[in-house]
C-alpha cells in the first residue's frame, strides 16, 4: 500500500526520484499514465495488469467507458526506475499534468500520483475546506 506525501524536484531531463520506501514495490517496472484531476498515475506493473483487464470489461457501447479507457490506456507508458530510483516522464505526460520543477508524489493506496506542487497545494486546500461535506456524501467507512 502506498501512503504519504513526498516533495521532489523534476530534473531538466524530465526525471523524478520516486520515494525510497516504494522502490522495492516498483522494482518490476511501472506504468505511468494520465490520471484524473490533471495528475499522473503510477502503477506497479502487476496492479496495472489487473486494472487494464478491468478496463477491457467496460462496455464498449458506453461513451464514458470509451473515454475513460482512452484516458488511461492511450497515454500509458512502461518505465523502469534507474539505479538512482528515478523515472523518466515523457514530455506529453509532463504537459498533461502541467508539471513544473517542484512536484508532489502522493501515495494513494494502490498507486502513486504525481502532481505539480502548486496544483497539489491548491487541490488539498480546497479538499480540506470541504472535508465535512465530502465525508457526509460518502457516508460510513469502517475498517472491518
Amino acid at each position: 500500500m502506498f501512503l504519504g506525501e513526498y516533495r521532489h524536484t523534476l530534473d531538466q531531463k524530465g526525471r523524478v526520484n520516486l520515494p525510497t520506501k516504494f522502490r522495492k514495490d516498483l522494482s518490476q517496472g511501472v506504468v505511468i499514465t494520465r490520471g484524473v484531476d490533471r495528475c499522473l498515475f503510477v502503477y506497479p506493473r502487476a496492479t496495472w495488469e489487473r486494472l487494464s483487464a478491468n478496463l477491457a470489461r467496460l462496455p464498449l457501447t458506453a461513451q464514458a467507458s470509451r473515454a475513460f479507457a482512452r484516458l488511461l490506456l492511450a497515454g500509458a507508458m512502461d518505465a523502469r526506475l534507474d539505479g538512482q530510483g528515478r523515472v523518466m516522464l515523457p514530455a506529453y505526460l509532463r504537459a498533461y499534468a502541467r508539471l513544473r520543477t517542484q512536484v508532489v508524489i502522493a501515495g494513494v493506496y494502490d498507486r502513486l500520483e504525481i502532481w505539480d506542487a502548486t496544483a497539489w497545494d491548491t487541490y488539498t486546500r480546497r479538499t480540506e475546506q470541504r472535508s465535512e461535506a465530502i465525508a457526509e456524501t460518502i457516508g460510513s467507512i469502517t475498517a472491518t
